[in-house]
């Protein structure tokens, strides 16, 4: 064998051997007891792209399960999000339900197929704000012009992953409906979005046994 080959050889194994070890650290601090962790960071709190990559807790540390992946993250960046910003918000938020215009792909989370009667509020003055409320256009309890109707968001919502951001408790006026949704070419109002293909990857892999978690941040 040449050694031109052996050489070769050697650095294969040590990429190979790289990519296998468990990072013993997340690229945002995360302290909680999830086995799953979904990161998303941003060079500058004012970027309006991130890097998104899902982590498995392993034995030792983590390990990337998916990604790195461009994300589109607000129009405002990442920070202290409101109804009066375009804001993703910092921090760490569970990842506990799902929904899409398409049917299920898969994803183990708790999914909802909507249509042109399912909603989101964003109406401060409702007690059902931030929270999904299923009514007929014209008929809903809510200023409808102040929230989202989910069935006509079009591609963005043909599958998405709620960030539980401001719904326990939910206060009035400091941000609503924020997801993990299909990308659309531009930046956000508030939520993270990724291509339709990795969207799916990453609802595949999220296990509600595991306590998956979003960490949103910059460096």
């Amino acid at each position: 064998m040449s050694k031109r080959i052996t050489l070769l050889i050697v650095l294969l194994v040590g990429v190979a051997a790289c990519t296998s070890t468990p990072r013993s650290d997340l690229p945002l601090p995360y302290h909680g007891d999830a086995d799953q962790v979904v990161t998303v960071v941003a060079e500058n709190a004012a970027d309006t792209t991130a890097t998104l990559t899902a982590w498995q807790r392993i034995s030792g540390g983590w390990r990337a399960a998916i990604g790195p992946l461009r994300a589109y993250v607000g129009r405002d960046g990442i920070g202290r999000a409101s109804e009066d910003s375009a804001h993703t918000p910092a921090g760490v938020w569970t990842l506990s339900e799902a929904f899409g215009i398409a049917p299920n792909d898969g994803s183990r989370l708790p999914y909802r197929q909507v249509g042109a009667q399912d909603w989101w509020v964003s109406d401060t003055a409702s007690p059902s704000y931030n929270h999904y409320v299923q009514c007929a256009t014209g008929t809903c309890e809510f200023d409808e012009h102040a929230s989202e109707n989910l069935g006509q968001a079009g591609s963005a919502y043909e599958h998405a992953v709620v960030i539980d951001y401001n719904r326990q408790p939910v206060v009035a006026g400091a941000g609503s409906a924020f997801f993990l949704h299909v990308e659309t070419g531009r930046p956000t109002a508030g939520c993270v979005s990724i291509p339709a293909a990795d969207l799916e990857a990453v609802m595949r892999w999220l296990d509600p046994s595991a306590h998956p978690v979003i960490n949103i941040g910059s460096k």
